[in-house]
């Protein structure tokens, strides 16, 4: 079993579809080894997204990360990383497939609803952001 992380993100909280978006997570087979709603603050925002940091977009991606609460969660899966990235769909909502969660809850490239880890590795350091191993691994049988 592969492990990956998914945040739903300030703008599809505030749209109210966590339950949505949850349910289509668990639909496409994923098991949730750990969920919570926080508040990113700048500071996390700002070192979570520290491989952005020299792209124009950065400061912008910070704001809007640390401007509401958002949905961190823990996913288990054969495939987990390859299966969610295709299951959020392209960055651009304007180029995701029919059926993911960007075409579905996304408004903008900036505001994309969901994000996902792109690698295995990447997916254990941001998972290990929001959770520590004792609360995966109460889950994960």
């Amino acid at each position: 079993m592969e492990r990956t992380f998914a945040m739903i993100k300030p703008d599809a909280v505030r749209k109210n579809v966590i339950g949505e978006i949850l349910a289509m997570m668990t639909q496409a087979g994923f098991k949730i080894l750990g969920v919570k709603m926080i508040r990113i603050t700048k500071e996390q925002a700002s070192a979570f997204y520290a491989v952005h940091k020299e792209r124009p977009f950065y400061g912008e991606l910070v704001d809007f990360m640390s401007s509401g609460p958002s949905v961190v969660i823990a996913l288990e899966k054969d495939n987990a990383v390859a299966d969610y990235r295709t299951l959020i769909g392209a960055t651009d909502p304007a180029e995701a497939a029919e059926g993911t969660i960007r075409k579905r809850f996304a408004s903008s490239k900036g505001e994309n609803a969901a994000h996902g880890s792109d690698s295995v590795e990447n997916g254990k350091i941001e998972t290990a952001f929001f959770f520590s191993e004792a609360e995966i691994a109460a889950n994960a049988r």
